[in-house]
């Protein structure tokens, strides 16, 4: 993967703003460490950073092409998972390859295609291509959203980055945060809503979108989104396809120029994918696939099942490694770390975020990249196929509102009363859920069940998910590892929307069409293991350190968080001498997790100089 970073102004001759562009690319220096490269014109900037993943020569960017008198350049932060299939059917039209790379693949793509060309890919993909005959930008983002992108305009400016971060490295943008700002951190963090930039004026493109900017202004246009129709195959067949897109998907995104693993937590979804993976190198003679887990000093003699976590994950490791014949790698991450790493989390997101679940998948990506450049993981599969409690409990589905933020009451009593009367957080989380039920692409005569269970994979897909894949890909490239998620493939999450609830339970399990497409790929026991999510500390040791550097922060009269928070409520809960039984925000954040949350956003108000207007 990539950083990319632009900027179009028809003001001002950017060849004598060099500066500006390259600092706007060398903070995103770590997702792509290995190259970097820049273009100019009169009125356009392009910054690239570049991690090499596939054909180190033949993939330089920003990339320049010319075609019947136009000139194209592009910058691009993805992967392409079809790129053999698109040279086919380019070649076919005339066109010629100057290299193997994926890169070459898209920019020739738009080239034939032009605005259309994102309904031929297959991958996870942002990037920005210059036509130089038209002076228009054209951006896109994938269709699921895994790869980030953001961008704002002024005064006949218009900028956009991979991150935040490069945003925030021009001058003419601010730290500040207004009243929806102040409310998408305070009521839907570490959450955000579609489309939104936190910071004033910034917007994300939303998954599944393009847009075009030139001298008549900026236009969106969404060209995918998730189509509601009945579901035609019987049981046996969907059961096929299932197994027969998932392991395409798989087999797919381990097309790499550089060493690639698995993540593997012992649960059915990574457990599956290093499965196939390991089949997928061995027939390609590529050798033994190494796998990685992580896991917490202490966690041996600390770990209590709950309903989010029923088990320990360790001999679940162990069995599918052998049973994969894979070469496995436990990394075990100290508590203390994860309290002292707050504060490159929130560096990593430019936002507050999910704590020590955020932090501890950075500490493992490092470790991870120090010998190898690409991973495979399992997120997104709970989302897709139904696995998380909150599908089947009957007070999540019926408490209208997000199913991982029903604790709003909790969440309020913690903020000043006169911020709790600005950002009105009970209406402000009502109004962003009725704008996702809004959006939801009904089906004519669907029972009420399947209804329901629609809109509920609807704000899982939409409005959970970008939470993990913003957390995947965040802590992954800041340690400069790519990620690959095959679940995340538009064919299987088009296939999968459609297929109908009872269908989904299938054999009342979660995932239950899911486990009996993977019978044979997977050990029984493994199989029908049920659902854990990702490793959390359960060592005393962690509460007690986010317990101190809270009290710090507290005892500190110029601490920006005070401006905020309800100090009486927040030391109440300082002094407690035990964890909360119930998260805060959706399956792992419990009250360690809310007091690093709070650290995290103090970490972010003081080191972003953030401005509340």
């Amino acid at each position: 993967m990539c950083g990319i970073a632009g900027w179009v102004d028809w003001n001002i001759d950017l060849t004598q703003q060099k500066e500006t562009v390259r600092k706007m690319g060398k903070v995103l220096n770590r997702r792509g460490p290995d190259e970097r490269g820049e273009w100019f014109s009169k009125n356009v900037g392009l910054a690239h950073r570049r991690l090499i993943v596939i054909d180190p020569e033949g993939g330089k960017q920003p990339m320049v092409r010319s075609y019947q008198g136009n000139t194209y350049v592009m910058v691009y932060n993805g992967e392409l998972y079809n790129t053999q299939e698109l040279r086919v059917r380019l070649k076919n039209r005339g066109y010629n390859f100057q290299s193997h790379s994926d890169t070459e693949a898209l920019l020739i793509s738009y080239i034939e295609w032009g605005e259309e060309c994102v309904k031929y890919l297959n991958g996870i993909f942002v990037f920005g291509i210059w036509n130089v005959a038209r002076e228009r930008l054209y951006l896109a983002r994938d269709r699921i959203g895994v790869k980030p992108l953001f961008y704002t305009q002024f005064e006949g400016s218009f900028l956009f980055g991979s991150e935040l971060k490069a945003l925030l490295a021009h001058p003419q943008v601010k730290s500040e945060i207004d009243k929806e700002g102040l409310a998408e951190i305070l009521v839907m963090g570490p959450g955000r809503t579609p489309g939104h930039g936190v910071f004033k004026g910034v917007k994300e493109l939303k998954p599944g979108y393009y847009l075009t900017y030139d001298q008549g202004g900026l236009h969106e246009c969404k060209y995918w989104s998730l189509e509601s129709k009945p579901h035609e195959d019987d049981l046996e067949d969907t059961i096929k396809k299932v197994r027969e897109l998932f392991v395409d998907t798989v087999k797919r995104q381990l097309i790499s120029d550089v060493p690639i693993c698995t993540l593997l937590s012992g649960g059915l979804d990574s457990s599956a994918i290093t499965s196939v993976a390991s089949e997928g190198l061995q027939e390609a003679g590529k050798g033994q696939l190494h796998t990685y887990s992580v896991s917490y000093e202490g966690n041996d003699e600390y770990f209590e099942a709950n309903e989010f976590q029923p088990d320990a994950d360790d001999k679940w490791i162990r069995l599918v490694s052998d049973y994969a014949d894979t070469e496995h790698h436990n990394i075990v991450l100290s508590n203390l770390k994860l309290a002292e790493c707050l504060r490159e989390g929130v560096y990593a997101r430019d936002l507050p975020g999910m704590a020590d679940i955020d932090v501890s998948l950075y500490l493992f990506c490092r470790e991870i990249e120090r010998d190898f450049t690409v991973a495979v993981s399992g997120e997104c599969a709970d989302e897709i196929f139904g696995g998380y409690p909150w599908y089947h409990r009957e007070e999540a589905l019926n408490a209208d509102t997000f199913p991982w933020s029903r604790r709003i009451d909790s969440r309020t009593q913690i903020f000043k009363k006169e911020i709790v009367d600005r950002i009105k957080p009970k209406e402000y989380l009502h109004q962003r859920y009725q704008e996702a039920l809004d959006e939801v692409p009904r089906l004519a005569g669907e029972d009420a069940k399947n209804t329901r269970m629609r809109e509920m994979f609807y704000l899982n897909l939409t409005r959970w998910m970008p939470v993990l894949l913003d957390r995947k890909d965040r802590m992954s490239m800041y340690t400069s590892l790519e990620v690959r998620v095959p679940f995340c493939d538009h064919r299987l999450v088009e296939y999968v929307w459609n297929i109908p609830w009872e269908m989904k339970n299938y054999a009342g399990m979660r995932k239950g069409i899911l486990r009996a497409a993977l019978k044979g790929i997977l050990p029984e026991g493994v199989r029908k293991r049920p659902k854990n999510p990702y490793p959390k500390t359960f060592n005393p040791d962690y509460f007690n350190a986010t317990r101190d550097l809270l009290r710090e922060i507290l005892n500190n009269p110029n601490a920006p968080l005070l401006e905020l928070i309800d100090e009486a409520v927040v030391r109440q809960l300082v002094e407690r001498d035990h964890d909360s039984d119930l998260p805060w925000f959706g399956q792992l954040m419990r009250i360690p997790q809310l007091f690093a949350y709070l650290i995290q956003l103090n970490i972010w108000l003081e080191e972003y100089d953030v401005t509340i207007c």
